[in-house]
């Protein structure tokens, strides 16, 4: 019962803890990151939870990505919450603060450390390089994806203490749902071999072999792998959708794009780079862009310091198993999102860390307890430090989620902490033509393409930007540029159709609306844009199609409802109630 009671304790401590240092979360805006494609601007989500929209999210590769749990709960919330970005930020924190309870659980389960496994679970909750994946709403399917992770891991170490089929079927079914939520969960079963290892002591290799927990037997790693094999299974089917949903939507780099070479390079480079945030986490920022090359000694001192470590860490894993299983758990986990099969143009991320920082949590945790344990009163030395770290990492996180606050904020800082960096001079630009600030818009978005001139979207926002300015021939230029380096962007042709129907070139127009159209079929603002075109040439019967179809899409869009209005008050307008009825 005494167990029990320090066991609530500690998960209303890492609560509070977590709350404190995230709370203000609430107080965030959405961000000109995403959060607009994925939630805000998306038909299939803000309208809440409909029949058309569940098909969708199992049917749809929208955002170059397959995750049908995470779409359902952005569904869920739009459902509740409406538009409400405190909310849709809620849940993100909340699904945190449950896997950081999980965490906990599960370790303190398998190993019996209740305190080591509450201080892993501590830095996991309240670390800042997490910041990114609880703060940013689109990313959603991090901390949904992470929480079904950890649930695994749970469900994986009831089944072992009791063998049995409905608990090895809990087991696939929680992890099939969180690779439904993110396919970041491919390597899981790998980590679960680890386990295997150390803390359950289920793998018999010789004199290497941890002592196995109450009750559980050990096994070969053959026949512990052959267990696996339904989850492996899970793994591979999930590898294959991922990469088919990234490379339709055109975001796996080709080897022509960025060599292997540089591959591997910002790889090793990458790897020592988020120890380094992980004990000094200065400077982060929300995009790092990818330089394509590093200087040699850079490459080379990374590659000999992961070398030794590994090697280090394996050879003492023999005696202290948890540096072995805890170094792997980190190279492992980040291995997809490490760079070497590029996704995006990113040279890191942040919110990659979410799972595999766990490991060198793990390795923290344990072994700075056993490195002091013969001294005298260790448990009172290490307390006051550990309650540093941990006061220190709330003051920093709370410092990181308020950097999150607003789209100007947050691309400010990272502008401040990084160079020639084209995406935040992008999403900066959005913001301030949101507010208005076209001259300023129109400098960073110019910025941004002067940094990578083959980036389609910053040539249409300020395409968009010169068109509110009215000057048209160079809002079509930059629209025409857009659709040369990109000739299936849908909003590059619906764009340009709209500045050639206001040059009057109206045919020239319909086609690229009707070319956006071909490639989105539900984007609302080209049906209404052709509907506009289509009223111009006088075809109204048409025009009303695509108005209604527009607010069929989003039911919600006013210019659409209004141009509708406005067309059927026409006497020659099919429906119009002053047309004469033969």
């Amino acid at each position: 019962m005494r167990s029990h009671g320090l066991k609530l304790s500690i998960c209303l401590l890492l609560t509070v803890a977590a709350l404190a240092a995230y709370w203000q979360l609430l107080d965030n805006d959405f961000i000109h990151l995403d959060d607009y494609e994925y939630v805000i601007e998306n038909p299939h989500v803000n309208k809440g939870i409909t029949k058309q929209g569940v098909i969708w999210a199992f049917s749809s590769f929208y955002a170059n990505n397959w995750h049908p749990l995470t779409w359902l709960s952005h569904m869920l919330d739009c459902q509740l919450f409406g538009l409400n970005p405190g909310m849709h930020h809620l849940t993100n924190l909340l699904f945190h603060i449950g896997s950081t309870i999980m965490l906990f659980l599960a370790f303190a389960r398998a190993t019996g450390a209740l305190w080591r496994s509450a201080f892993v679970a501590a830095l996991f909750a309240l670390h800042p390089l997490h910041v990114e994946s609880v703060a940013w709403v689109a990313e959603r399917k991090d901390v949904l994806s992470a929480f079904f992770w950890i649930i695994t891991i749970w469900a994986y170490i009831l089944y072992v203490e009791r063998k049995g089929v409905c608990r090895y079927l809990m087991v696939l079914v929680v992890f099939a749902l969180g690779l439904m939520s993110k396919q970041m969960l491919v390597t899981l079963p790998f980590v679960l071999l680890l386990m295997d290892y150390w803390p359950l002591g289920r793998m018999d290799l010789g004199r290497w072999t941890v002592r196995p927990g109450p009750g559980i037997s050990q096994s070969g790693i053959f026949q512990l792998v052959r267990e696996k094999v339904p989850l492996f299974a899970l793994t591979a089917g999930g590898t294959v959708i991922a990469f088919l949903a990234q490379h339709r939507g055109g975001s796996v780099a080709s080897l022509e794009a960025l060599t292997l070479n540089s591959r591997v390079c910002n790889a090793l480079v990458s790897y020592l780079a988020y120890m380094l945030n992980m004990i000094w986490p200065s400077d982060l920022a929300v995009y790092y862009p990818h330089t394509g090359a590093y200087p040699l000694w850079q490459v080379a001192g990374a590659g000999l310091i992961l070398l030794s470590l590994s090697l280090a860490l394996l050879w003492w894993g023999r005696r202290l198993p948890y540096l072995a299983v805890g170094w792997l758990w980190y190279l492992g986990t980040l291995l997809p999102v490490i760079g070497l099969i590029q996704v995006g143009a990113q040279a890191m991320a942040d919110r990659y860390t979410y799972i595999p920082l766990i490991g060198l949590f793990i390795i923290i945790s344990w072994f700075i307890p056993d490195l002091l344990q013969k001294r005298k009163n260790y448990r009172i030395m290490l307390s006051l430090p550990a309650v540093i770290v941990l006061s220190a990492l709330i003051i920093c996180t709370w410092l990181q989620v308020r950097r999150w606050s607003d789209t100007i904020t947050l691309f400010t800082r990272t502008l401040n902490v990084t160079a020639d960096n084209w995406l935040a001079h992008n999403a900066l630009g959005t913001a301030l033509k949101k507010q208005g600030q076209l001259d300023r818009a129109i400098a960073h978005y110019s910025e941004a393409i002067r940094l990578r001139p083959h980036y389609p979207d910053a040539h249409v926002n300020l395409g968009v930007a010169f068109y509110s300015t009215n000057m048209l021939k160079q809002a079509v230029w930059h629209f025409s540029e857009a659709i040369r380096i990109e000739p299936e962007h849908d909003g590059a042709h619906d764009n340009l159709g709209v500045a050639l129907a206001r040059q009057g070139k109206t045919a020239e127009a319909l086609d690229h609306l009707l070319k956006a159209l071909s490639i989105n079929p539900d984007n609302a603002k080209a049906h209404n844009n052709l509907g506009n075109t289509l009223a111009i040439m006088g075809r109204f019967d048409e025009a009303v199609k695509h108005f209604r179809e527009a607010l069929r899409i989003n039911p919600d869009y006013a210019n659409a409802k209004r141009n509708l209005d406005n067309t059927l008050k026409r006497s020659d307008a099919p429906g119009s109630p002053w047309k004469t009825v033969p």
